[in-house]
């Protein structure tokens, strides 16, 4: 392990994302602090303290007590495009308590107690939504058409302001799709993945798809990670789109997965339409901003994706 005194708050511990960070910076050697909804998970550090982010004063005292390096804010409320949703308000009143009031409370800390620690958020590339031009880069305009991808964007926004007025090092990442073995079950990848593994052990007979041909800017949640790291070493924080600049459909990456495990996926899917319960336009990310500054690169693609996190769930 790599000797390294930093000390790393990760919101959002428990999700994929937060999953591989804690993991990539505990190897680097950081002290960490992870937050989840009802978690603490640490590694060197002891601090066994509940935080709530929806509160100011809890989250007050942990800023001043640790003084961060680094914060990785990657809390969401998400959902899959084949996810039964709430309704509407209320899709929007949890997203911008998650995606901005929470985010809030610790820019405010950081900007009181520790100005010199360095914040990351995770936006999406949904805060794009109903885009114009094929290929989006940092100065394409939002136009969200979603809670997710509207708090999102008033959660990039508000970066922007701390980093502007308060010369607080604030820095975004714009996330496009991103998967790896930690991927929930609810995730198209996963069950494509998990679904051609169970056909191959009898476990299951067919499986059903919402659209086969829907495309997708994939790719893989490690080196997405890594790109986190790296904007948070750059010389001062802005906005960048973390994206492979690739499409691939989903049957393709059905292909994939049911090859490898010696299956003609004809005989076992079935498309279903119906679904789908929100209909999203084809995003595809331009990363030149992110390679240029910090040397970012993905390391596998698309085909090597499947296959790797194939190959890491049967370990």
């Amino acid at each position: 392990m790599k000797t390294n005194t930093k000390t790393a708050l990760i919101i959002g511990v428990n999700g994929q994302d937060g999953r591989l960070l804690f993991e990539m910076l505990t190897e680097s050697g950081y002290s960490i602090i992870g937050i989840g909804k009802k978690t603490i998970k640490t590694n060197k550090n002891n601090w066994a303290k509940k935080i709530d982010i929806d509160k100011q004063e809890s989250v007050f005292d942990l800023i001043k007590k640790t003084k961060p390096d680094e914060i990785y804010y990657l809390a969401a409320f998400l959902f899959s495009a084949q996810d039964k949703r709430p309704d509407f308000y209320n899709d929007l009143k949890e997203s911008y308590q998650v995606h901005v009031l929470s985010l809030l409370n610790f820019l405010e800390a950081v900007r009181l107690f520790s100005p010199k620690t360095k914040l990351f958020y995770a936006a999406s590339s949904l805060m794009f939504g109903d885009c114009k031009t094929k290929r989006q880069t940092e100065a394409t305009p939002f136009n969200p058409n979603t809670a997710y991808g509207l708090t999102k964007m008033d959660g990039t926004i508000l970066c922007r302001f701390y980093r502007e007025k308060y010369k607080i090092f604030t820095a975004v990442g714009i996330m496009y799709n991103h998967e790896s073995k930690y991927r929930t079950d609810n995730f198209i990848s996963m069950k494509i993945i998990k679904g051609a593994k169970n056909i191959a052990s009898g476990k299951q007979k067919t499986l059903v798809i919402g659209d086969l041909y829907a495309v997708v800017d994939w790719g893989y949640a490690p080196d997405y990670v890594r790109a986190m790291t790296l904007i948070l070493n750059l010389k001062r924080g802005d906005n960048f789109i973390i994206a492979s600049g690739q499409t691939h459909s989903v049957l393709h990456l059905v292909k994939i997965a049911f090859t490898h495990y010696g299956l003609d996926y004809r005989k076992y899917i079935k498309e279903n339409k119906s679904l789908i319960t929100k209909k999203r336009n084809t995003l595809v990310g331009n990363a030149k901003k992110l390679k240029d500054a910090s040397g970012w690169k993905p390391s596998v693609n698309f085909d090597e994706m499947i296959n790797k996190i194939i190959k890491d769930l049967e370990k």
